[in-house]
């Protein structure tokens, strides 16, 4: 799979079906995906957060080499959104202390943001898949191996319906104004639920 920025629940768990994960380290980096963006359920309905990029000819570049831009205050931007959505969710003290930080290291790179929030909602959901990083690019891999990528995309006519998946319903911050909104970051589902994440990914899945 493709790294992703705070990924949503499909993506999220593909890591209770696999022992073992393959993330795509040798890729060009593609607008318009999940790589730089997720969306949360704010106090008006969906929201969008975007990493902002160094300008240049990304389409081209090699997902490890694409920089962040700090010209705004992003980072504080996304957490007061994190916040303002799910500071009153049931578990968000017991895991934003975790999550924080990584807003505020800065790193340069895109893909070194996105593994670093990656590893740390794995730990929190207690998540022990074997996590690697691919050494070379293949257009084409081997049959016994899934390749999910580019799978999941935040545009409908891209992503692909997914046989080993199914929308769960939970209670959510803003339900009763917005009815339940699918396929949220991982954070929202984190913070309604804590413990209890695991459980609804588990029942998401189909196993075949």
């Amino acid at each position: 799979m493709e790294l992703h920025y705070l990924p949503n629940l499909r993506y999220v768990s593909k890591f209770l079906l696999y022992s073992e994960i393959q993330i795509e380290a040798c890729e060009h980096y593609q607008k318009g995906s999940y790589r730089n963006r997720c969306h949360i359920a704010g106090a008006n309905g969906i929201l969008r957060l975007s990493v902002p990029l160094l300008k240049g000819k990304h389409q081209q570049q090699n997902i490890r080499e694409v920089k962040i831009a700090y010209h705004e205050p992003w980072p504080s931007q996304h957490w007061q959104s994190i916040y303002s959505a799910y500071g009153n969710a049931p578990f968000f003290e017991h895991y934003a202390e975790y999550l924080y930080p990584i807003f505020f290291k800065k790193p340069v790179f895109l893909f070194d943001l996105n593994l670093q929030l990656l590893t740390c909602i794995l730990d929190l959901l207690s998540l022990n898949s074997n996590l690697q990083l691919t050494t070379n690019y293949s257009a084409k891999v081997d049959p016994s191996i899934k390749d999910f990528r580019n799978y999941i995309s935040p545009k409908k006519n891209a992503s692909q319906d997914d046989s080993n998946y199914k929308i769960v319903k939970y209670v959510q911050v803003f339900e009763e104004k917005h009815g339940f909104l699918p396929n949220l970051s991982i954070l929202d589902l984190l913070f309604c639920l804590g413990p209890g994440a695991n459980l609804l990914l588990e029942q998401s899945l189909i196993r075949t």
